[in-house]
């Protein structure tokens, strides 16, 4: 039995096996529609969630799986003061995989200790997010055809950003990525990301202003400034539009540079610039669906 807590989880020829067959479920949907009849994937949100949650429960059901779960903590025994061991263990009796989310760091690697079923990490607190990862590599593999060799910027929430630590040290494994930080002060890549990289001899950058590095970029990774995050209302208004991507200044990037968001957006992409061949988001979100049916067959041993 094998679980998902890190991009890590997985080698890199691994990732390679999986974005294929994500590749052919984008290609193949009827294919695959029947693979995983009789199974059921339990979907246990104590943290809010659109993309995740329902882009889970839209894999599963493209596979020809069932779907049951919660998707908040105040409607299920964890607001009765059950702990995650004891519910991971009751899910384990009724499902044969589980996708999770916690705003505690390390919830799911404790429900995957005491799990009998696979579990998926699909976010803990401000730690790692590996779906979103494995979302967002596929999603570069499949629009600029490589992993290697390429200068990517990421935006804005740099140190509450689940997804970025999780990209950051996916990407890490490929050659010649050059990394590009972009935030305030207050909002920096956690020093023990950046000490990784200088230890692992990784180029990279630490930018305030957007402007003066979009030239140089092949893709940019833009963020929210994530509310929940924050511990008084006034850093956050403060922080909030600190980035806006605008049609002004996309004209200061490359032709082929790709602008990827993990959603949801708030202000920090303008709506002007969704027109934009550049701006792939929305078929992020679509590539999200088809990895995680992907990563569902992996982990359920299942071939079509």
């Amino acid at each position: 039995m094998r679980h998902l807590m890190t991009p890590l989880d997985f080698s890199v020829e691994e990732l390679d096996q999986l974005f294929d067959l994500a590749n052919d479920i984008e290609a193949n949907m009827e294919k695959y529609a029947h693979c995983c009849a009789g199974k059921t994937l339990a979907t246990c949100f104590y943290e809010p969630s659109t993309r995740t949650r329902l882009s889970f429960e839209a894999a599963m059901l493209n596979l020809g799986g069932n779907v049951l779960g919660f998707s908040e903590a105040s409607s299920s025994s964890a607001a009765k003061g059950e702990s995650v061991s004891d519910t991971i263990r009751v899910i384990s009796a009724y499902a044969h995989i589980c996708a999770m989310r916690h705003p505690k760091e390390g919830a799911a690697f404790v429900a995957a200790s005491k799990s009998r079923i696979p579990v998926i990490n699909a976010g803990d607190g401000g730690h790692q997010h590996p779906t979103q990862t494995l979302t967002d590599l596929l999603t570069i593999r499949s629009l600029k055809g490589r992993l290697d060799n390429f200068t990517i910027g990421l935006c804005g929430d740099l140190k509450f950003g689940r997804t970025v630590h999780s990209l950051i040290n996916a990407l890490t494994r490929y050659e010649n990525i050059h990394f590009v930080f972009i935030s305030p002060e207050e909002l920096r890549v956690p020093e023990y990301i950046t000490e990784s990289l200088r230890e692992k001899g990784i180029s990279y950058e630490e930018e305030t202003r957007l402007e003066d590095v979009l030239p140089n970029l092949d893709l940019l990774y833009m963020t929210r400034v994530q509310k929940e995050r924050f511990f008084n209302e006034e850093d956050y208004v403060r922080l909030k539009d600190f980035y806006i991507l605008n049609k002004k200044k996309m004209k200061l990037a490359k032709e082929d540079m790709l602008v990827l968001h993990p959603l949801p957006r708030v202000n920090e992409i303008s709506v002007e610039i969704d027109d934009d061949p550049r701006a792939v988001y929305f078929k992020q979100a679509q590539y999200g669906v088809y990895v995680r049916m992907a990563l569902i067959m992996t982990l359920l041993n299942i071939t079509a």
